[in-house]
């Protein structure tokens, strides 16, 4: 296209380069996207006719004897079908060169034709299919990743929540022990001993820890289970997180024996005596009932040689049955579930248990 330039004035110089750039640019679409051939030659005849309405009027091109012709003529001559830059149009021209003070050339015709065909620059097709040992291969490492994560994922969750217990534990139990200490020994200033108020106050404490397991199972069959289930419901749900939403009634439960507990602290008299040792009580239902549910059942964190006291395993394997929901549900009850079981014919249940629990803490 360089050699044709002089011939051009500036403005046919640059509608013939806007030409060719069109024209390559359909040829480029075509190569970069796979497009079919018979899609191309379409493609080519658009943009050559863009091209040519680009240039407009007629318009020559003469370089050593040849002159290039396009016109419009051509078009209207076949109706629209023949393109300029085709083989098809015969229209000849003599009329002098666009630039009238040139010099006349041979009156001879050519015709610049376009072909589009299969581009050579497509990159090689180098998609492989993997065999059924790569496939295999690969499933295995994805499942392996996966399992990591998990592992990984869990053991986060177990260590805050060992945390948590092992601080919120620690911190009750040392006020607890302050608590009652200060308590008897305010009490004993002037010397004299209340007997009746300390044995009411620990009389209490292992009153209130044995009632407390016949309230968790009414509460537990008659709350949770019912009118409190959409709470209760994710702890019988695969946990996302090391806490869930049923952790909200260790919460209720401790507000009663924290009141009672300050209340008995801060008076002097049989009555405040009972009701220290009533929260003194529930303090220390809580505490057991943390470490044998959610560490030695559920396993949210360890709990070390407390998974190998014999009743302690029957309490876990009672309360794993009740996630079963084999008996209706039962046990309710935490301390005293394998009881429960007993009395429903559960027994053989509970032993099958026990053997599989052992079995996999051996592994």
């Amino acid at each position: 296209m360089d050699h044709l330039l002089p011939y051009l004035t500036g403005r046919s110089r640059k509608r013939l380069r806007v030409a060719v750039a069109t024209i390559f640019a359909f040829l480029s679409l075509g190569s970069r996207f796979r497009i079919p051939a018979s899609v191309k030659q379409k493609i080519m005849v658009a943009g050559i006719s863009a091209a040519s309405l680009k240039l407009g009027g007629a318009w020559s091109l003469s370089s050593g004897g040849r002159r290039f012709s396009s016109t419009h003529h051509a078009i209207s001559r076949a109706g629209g079908t023949i393109l300029p830059f085709s083989p098809l149009s015969s229209h000849r021209r003599t009329a002098p060169f666009c630039q009238p003070w040139r010099t006349q050339l041979r009156d001879r015709t050519a015709t610049i034709c376009f072909v589009g065909g299969e581009s050579k620059s497509n990159p090689p097709n180098d998609t492989t299919i993997p065999t059924p040992d790569e496939v295999k291969e690969e499933a295995i490492r994805i499942s392996a990743s996966r399992e990591a994560d998990r592992k990984a994922r869990k053991l986060a969750e177990r260590r805050t929540y060992l945390i948590a217990a092992v601080l919120s534990s620690f911190g009750i139990t040392s006020m607890a022990v302050a608590a009652v200490y200060y308590r008897f020994a305010w009490q004993m200033e002037g010397g004299e001993v209340p007997l009746t108020e300390m044995l009411g106050t620990f009389a209490l404490s292992v009153g209130a820890a044995v009632g407390m397991e016949f309230w968790a199972r009414w509460a537990h069959r008659s709350l949770w289970h019912a009118s409190l289930w959409h709470m209760h419901e994710s702890h019988h749900q695969p946990r996302d997180g090391p806490f869930e939403l049923n952790d909200v009634f260790a919460i209720v439960n401790a507000l009663p024996a924290i009141s009672l507990l300050s209340y008995g602290f801060f008076h002097r008299g049989l009555v405040p005596g009972l009701c220290f040792g009533a929260g003194l009580g529930i303090t220390l239902f809580g505490i057991a009932y943390m470490f044998v549910h959610d560490g030695l059942v559920h396993r949210r964190f360890p709990v070390g040689p407390i998974a190998d006291v014999p009743y302690f395993r029957r309490v876990a394997a009672a309360h794993q049955i009740h996630h079963s929901d084999k008996f209706e549900g039962v046990p309710y009850g935490l301390f005293l579930g394998p009881k429960e079981l007993e009395a429903v014919g559960g027994n053989e249940e509970l032993e099958r248990e026990i053997k599989r629990r052992i079995k996999n803490q051996n592994k």
